[in-house]
């Protein structure tokens, strides 16, 4: 990805925040408490999340249910979703020198997209317009252990989650395993090429969130890392976080 221009007054620049990685990785959860710490520090903090945008939200619902979805239109929908969120949220914030967390971003799509056919360069060009994160943190795990997590109290998968679409498996608890597995290889094809921070995310889930704090100081304008580690005064916090 080609990087953005930060503005060179530390004080007013955003920063953008993205977690990565598969399902029942434990990104969503770190992100969480990550989200409460920052404001608990009285940080302006906006998070996003993929596939949330109302602009698209019925359309992909209907198109779901009713298995329609060809690869590369699940793709043009996804990547409509996420340049609304982006207009909208995203980049306006970062200029206005909020912390934006993202629970995924365009590595989901070089990811997903490219497993069900469509062309790497392709979804790349697609998403050109995204900037750089400042950091991004990719949760890594081993695929029985993130099946187990998203598998229990779960009677069944739904089609595109499993992976159907793809005709990998007519068992679609096979066939979301193997999709999993696909995807994997290709988050790992991006760690060292997209500057991924690997999380080992078997470890304890307070273990995990301490790492992530002291990577985000470390990406943080001086200003905003003073604050949060108590060197300047700090506005009543908004939400109680871990400390």
């Amino acid at each position: 990805m080609r990087a953005r221009n930060h503005s060179t007054d530390e004080s007013t620049k955003g920063i953008l925040i993205v977690v990565e990685g598969i399902d029942g990785s434990g990104k969503s959860t770190q992100l969480h408490l990550l989200d409460k710490w920052l404001r608990s520090k009285g940080l302006l903090v906006f998070t996003t999340e993929w596939n949330s945008s109302e602009v698209v939200k019925e359309i992909t619902s209907k198109g779901k249910k009713k298995a329609l979805l060809t690869p590369t239109t699940f793709s043009i929908l996804h990547a409509t979703d996420f340049a609304d969120r982006y207009e909208r949220n995203i980049a306006p914030l970062l200029r206005a020198g909020y912390i934006v967390l993202a629970d995924r971003y365009v590595y989901t799509a070089f990811a997903r997209d490219v497993v069900r056919g469509c062309s790497p360069h392709w979804v790349r060009k697609v998403y050109g317009f995204a900037a750089k994160p400042d950091i991004t943190f990719y949760f890594q795990v081993p695929i029985d252990i993130a099946i187990n997590r998203i598998l229990v109290g779960r009677p069944k998968l739904k089609y595109y989650e499993a992976g159907m679409d793809l005709n990998l498996s007519n068992d679609p608890f096979e066939s979301y395993r193997i999709f999993q597995a696909k995807i994997i290889d290709e988050y790992e094809s991006m760690v060292e090429h997209e500057d991924f921070t690997v999380i080992d995310a078997t470890q304890d889930i307070e273990q995990q969130q301490m790492t992530v704090r002291q990577k985000v100081l470390q990406v943080l304008p001086r200003t905003l890392a003073n604050r949060v580690n108590g060197t300047t005064p700090v506005a009543p916090p908004q939400a109680v976080g871990l400390d």
